[in-house]
């Protein structure tokens, strides 16, 4: 399939991501939700998001410019129903996507593709509910989506070839590179993060170390661009509880959550968006 049109459910820290991610590739994007003031923080995060890049050099102001103009929001998931690739961007629930991807079986054409940016659920049984497993495909971006050059493509059994091809495509031209995966719980990446997140606040809960020295070990030691707690708190320690309580459920016991983490999603204390997570942060640097 020749995707013109990209359509993105949900304007949060990932939806807005990808939704820039588009535009700039020279897709016509619609960025749906069903929150007003998450549109107009979107619109606001693209536009700053763009302005940046136009001034680091990394952007064209042409570019940008053309960017804005094929960017349209919507307020209902129905208004996808022209885009030849539909991205949902919810949060990491499976009911919600389960129901999301009903919805979008029955408003888009029967020929567009309906892929998922989830980062550990199982695309097959979002695909269930669907008449169209064939074009159902997970496509798990990394947040910040601008600056991270990565795309999980995730095949489950059903997917496509003629769908995997398309979405490479998509992802080549936003600049991406991709590692295709079988599904699995957790798939590559967040399986493997997860462990590494987990077992970083088992050594915090024991008083091993501070969390400033355990990531700055794994940084100079590891060569880790980021410690385990500081990327925590970029994802979001909700983010993380809820892929570890799947993993956990899924893939056994070396997976279970840290008392400590559970503690700290309990206190409110979810990581930059909120202002407080491992770490606390200037009023300005949070958001979600």
């Amino acid at each position: 399939m020749n995707v013109k049109t990209i359509a993105v459910i949900g304007a949060g820290t990932m939806g807005r991501g990808i939704a820039y991610a588009a535009a700039l590739a020279g897709y016509d994007t619609i960025l749906e939700d069903v929150r007003p003031q998450a549109l107009e923080g979107a619109l606001a995060w693209i536009r700053r998001a763009l302005e940046e890049g136009v001034a680091r050099g990394k952007v064209e102001a042409e570019d940008a410019r053309a960017a804005l103009v094929r960017l349209r929001t919507a307020a209902r998931v129905e208004d996808a129903a022209d885009a030849d690739l539909v991205i949902e961007a919810a949060p990491e629930e499976m009911e919600l996507k389960t129901e999301l991807f009903g919805m979008l079986d029955k408003f888009t054409r029967a020929e567009t593709i309906l892929a998922t940016n989830t980062s550990s659920l199982s695309i097959a049984e979002m695909a269930g509910v669907t008449h169209r497993p064939q074009l159902c495909v997970g496509m798990h971006f990394f947040n910040p989506v601008p600056k991270m050059k990565l795309i999980e493509l995730v095949r489950a059994a059903e997917t496509s070839e003629a769908t995997l091809a398309a979405c490479r495509e998509v992802a080549r031209r936003m600049g991406k590179e991709v590692v295709t995966v079988r599904e699995s719980p957790g798939f590559v990446t967040s399986r493997i993060n997860a462990l590494i997140g987990n077992e970083a606040f088992a050594m915090l809960e024991a008083g091993i170390a501070s969390a400033e020295d355990i990531d700055k070990a794994l940084k100079l030691g590891l060569n880790h661009p980021m410690g385990p707690f500081e990327l925590v708190d970029l994802v979001g320690l909700d983010v993380r509880l809820s892929i570890l309580e799947y993993l956990h459920q899924t893939l056994g016991e070396k997976y279970r959550p840290s008392p400590l983490l559970r503690r700290f999603v309990a206190e409110g204390r979810l990581g930059r968006k909120v202002g407080r997570g491992v770490y606390e942060y200037p009023k300005e640097d949070s958001g979600g």
